[in-house]
C-alpha cells in the first residue's frame, strides 16, 4: 500500500486556507498513487488552538471541515484522508472538546480515534482543554490493519523512557489486541511536535525504539511551520520494523512523502538524500533554519509584511538582522542606527556595513540631542546624584520609542534583539531595547549568538569581523563592557543554561562546572530579580527545551532560595 505523509504549514483559525493545503497535497499525493494521505494532528484548525478550544463556534467550524474533506474523498480515484481535528465531546462531565484522529474514504468518516495522553507539561496544556479517550481501537480500512495514535500517545513507551509521565502506553495496548494472520503491523501517529534544540535526534531514536519493540512499519506525519513562539519542523519519519529509518521528510519546510509500506520507500534518490542531509545537518544550522521559519511565519500569519531592526553594531543586532532579511527578504529589512555620545565610531561603521552587506535600507537617528533635553528636564530631580543606570536607561528607552514610532507610522513590527543570556540576568531594559513584537533570538545564549553569525557567513562575510570580534558592550556610558556587569559569557553561559533549562540548584552547578558558590548565586539572584522584565517581555521565539514564556512558569513576587 503506498501511504503519503503530508507534513503542511497550517494556521490557527484558518480554516479556509488550511482545507485547501489539504486538498492541495492529497492531489499532489493522488499524481503519486497514493492510497492513504495522513495529515499533522490537528490540521484542520491549526495546532495549537489554546482557548479558541472553548468557543463552540470554532468546533463547530472544525466539523464543517471534516465533512468538507469526506466529500472530497467520495470521487472515485481519490485517496483516503487520515487527518487531525477537534470535535465536541458530548458528554455530562468534563470536558467540552477531543482531539481527534479522522479516517475518511469514499466521502465517509470512516473512523474515529480520539488522542489518549494529553501533555500538560512545558509549553502544552492540553488537559486543560480536552477530553481524553478511554481506549483506543484497531481499524481494518480496505482489508488492513491500522493502528492509529495521536502525537504524543506514541512517546510513552517503557523501554525507551527511564521515567514515564503515564502509566498507559496507547501503542503496546493496541499492539497487543493485533489479530494473529492479520498482516504486517502498521502504526500511523499524526503530530504537531515542536522543535527544539536536539528533539529530531530524540524522536527518531524513540520510534526507531518503538518500531523495533512491535516488529511494526512506523510512519509519523509532523506539522511543520510557526504558530506564536513554537517553532514545528517537520521531519516526518517512516521507520522500518528493524528500527531503521526509510524515508524522512524535510526539517523546516512543507514536504510530501510517499512509502510504500512493505518496501523501503518510493522518493525519488535525489529528494530522498536531500531530505536526509538536511535532517542530520548540526544544530547551529537547524537552530537557524527554525529563527528564520518562526520569524517568517510570524509576521506572515499576524498580517506584517516589513520589520525593524535596531542596528547598534553589536552581535546581536546584527544576527536578527540577518535572519530578518533570510525570512522576509532584504526589501522588507530596515535598519536604524541611533547613536549617542558614548557609541564608539567602529560601532556606526559596523552598523553601516552590516546593512551594505544585506543590502538593507539604513537610517541614522541621532539620540544626543533628545539625551541631553530629557536629561535637563530631569536635572532638578537628578542633581546632586551620580551618573548611573538612570542616565544608561534612559537612552534605551529614548531608542525603544523611537522605533516604535516608526513602527507606528510605517506598519513595520519592531523585532527585538536581545538573547537569553540578556534576559536571563535582566541586562535588559524595560521600554527600551526590550520593545517590539517578537524576540527573536531571546532563547539563544550569548555564546550560541556568535555560532550563529559564523553559520550566516558560511559563504561570504555578511557579519562585518570586527563586530564579531569586539568586546561586547552596551554603550551607555564610556568604556562600558558586559564584563563590567557580567561574568564572561563563557562562564556564565553554562550556569545560566544549568539554572534556566534544567533547575539544577547553586550548589550542584558551582560543583558540576568548578565554581566557587558566591560566584554561581551572585548569578542566580540576577535571575530571580529579573522575572518581572521577562514577564512583560515581546514572544520568545522557541527553540531550546527550556525558554522563557510558555513553557516556564514562575511567580514574580516571591522569595526564592537558589
Amino acid at each position: 500500500m503506498k501511504v503519503a505523509l503530508a507534513q503542511i504549514n497550517p494556521t490557527v483559525g484558518d480554516f479556509s486556507a488550511n482545507l485547501a493545503r489539504i486538498v492541495d497535497a492529497a492531489e499532489r499525493a493522488a499524481t503519486m498513487h497514493a492510497e492513504l494521505v495522513l495529515f499533522p494532528e490537528l490540521a484542520i484548525c491549526g495546532y495549537p488552538p489554546a482557548d479558541l478550544l472553548e468557543k463552540m463556534a470554532f468546533l463547530d467550524r472544525a466539523q464543517e471541515g471534516v465533512a468538507e474533506l469526506a466529500r472530497w474523498t467520495a470521487v472515485a480515484g481519490r485517496p483516503a484522508i487520515l487527518c487531525g481535528s477537534v470535535e465536541r465531546a458530548n458528554v455530562p462531565e468534563g470536558k467540552r472538546a477531543r482531539n481527534m484522529a479522522v479516517l475518511l474514504d469514499g466521502g465517509e468518516q470512516v473512523f474515529l480515534q480520539a488522542k489518549r495522553l494529553l501533555p500538560f507539561y512545558d509549553v502544552f496544556d492540553e488537559q486543560r482543554y480536552f477530553e481524553p479517550a478511554a481506549e483506543q481501537t484497531l481499524t481494518v480500512w480496505r482489508g488492513r490493519q491500522l493502528a492509529v495514535t495521536i502525537c504524543e500517545d506514541a512517546w510513552n513507551d517503557k523501554l525507551f523512557w527511564p521515567e514515564r509521565r503515564y502509566a498507559i502506553d496507547p501503542v503496546d495496548e493496541l499492539m497487543r489486541g493485533w489479530p494473529e494472520g492479520a498482516g504486517p503491523r502498521l502504526i500511523l501517529n499524526i503530530s504537531a511536535s515542536p522543535y527544539w534544540k536536539g528533539k529530531r535526534g530524540v524522536r527518531e531514536e524513540m520510534l526507531g525504539a518503538l518500531a523495533r519493540r512491535h516488529g511494526a512499519t512506523v510512519a509519523m506525519v509532523n506539522q511543520v511551520g510557526g504558530n506564536d513562539s513554537l517553532i514545528f519542523d517537520g521531519s516526518s519519519l517512516v521507520v522500518s520494523p528493524d528500527g531503521v529509518v526509510r524515508a524522512r521528510g524535510l526539517s523546516f519546510t512543507e514536504d510530501l512523502v510517499v512509502f510504500e509500506t512493505e518496501q523501503e520507500s518510493l522518493r525519488e534518490p535525489d529528494e530522498r538524500v536531500a531530505g536526509a542531509a538536511r535532517d542530520e545537518r548540526d544544530e547551529i544550522a537547524a537552530t537557524w533554519d527554525a529563527l528564520v521559519l518562526g520569524t517568517r511565519d510570524y509576521l506572515r500569519k499576524c498580517g506584517f509584511r516589513t520589520a525593524l531592526v535596531g542596528l547598534s553594531g553589536g552581535i546581536d543586532s546584527a544576527l536578527v538582522a540577518a535572519i530578518a532579511v533570510e525570512a522576509l527578504g532584504a526589501e522588507n529589512v530596515t535598519g536604524i542606527g541611533m547613536p549617542s555620545e558614548y557609541s564608539s565610531s567602529g560601532s556606526i561603521e559596523d552598523a553601516r556595513a552590516l546593512a551594505d552587506n544585506l543590502k538593507i535600507r539604513f537610517e541614522l537617528v541621532a539620540i544626543r540631542e533628545i539625551f541631553e533635553q530629557e536629561m535637563a528636564a530631569l536635572e532638578p530631580m537628578f542633581r546632586g546624584t551620580a551618573f548611573g543606570l538612570a542616565e544608561e536607561n534612559l537612552q534605551a528607552r529614548i531608542r525603544g520609542s523611537l522605533l516604535m514610532a516608526l513602527s507606528n507610522k510605517t506598519g513595520a513590527i519592531v523585532l527585538t534583539t536581545g538573547n537569553k543570556s540578556e534576559m536571563s540576568t535582566g541586562y535588559c531594559t524595560l521600554y527600551g531595547d526590550m520593545v517590539g513584537g517578537l524576540a527573536v533570538i531571546a532563547d539563544v545564549w550569548k555564546t550560541r549568538v556568535y555560532a550563529l553569525c559564523a553559520y550566516a557567513n558560511r559563504e561570504c562575510e555578511v557579519i562585518p569581523r570586527s563586530t564579531m570580534e569586539k568586546p561586547p558592550s552596551a554603550e551607555l556610558r564610556p568604556g562600558q563592557k558586559d564584563t563590567d556587569s557580567l561574568p564572561p559569557y563563557e562562564v556564565l553561559d553554562p550556569i545560566l543554561e544549568a539554572y534556566v533549562e534544567r533547575y539544577e540548584s547553586a550548589a550542584e552547578i558551582a560543583e558540576a562546572q568548578g565554581l566557587e558558590l558566591d560566584v554561581v548565586e551572585s548569578v542566580l539572584k540576577l535571575v530571580e530579580r529579573s522575572e518581572y522584565k521577562r514577564q512583560q517581555a515581546a514572544l520568545v521565539l522557541k527553540v531550546t527545551e527550556k525558554s522563557f514564556g510558555l513553557g516556564r512558569r514562575f511567580p514574580i513576587a516571591v522569595k526564592v532560595q537558589v
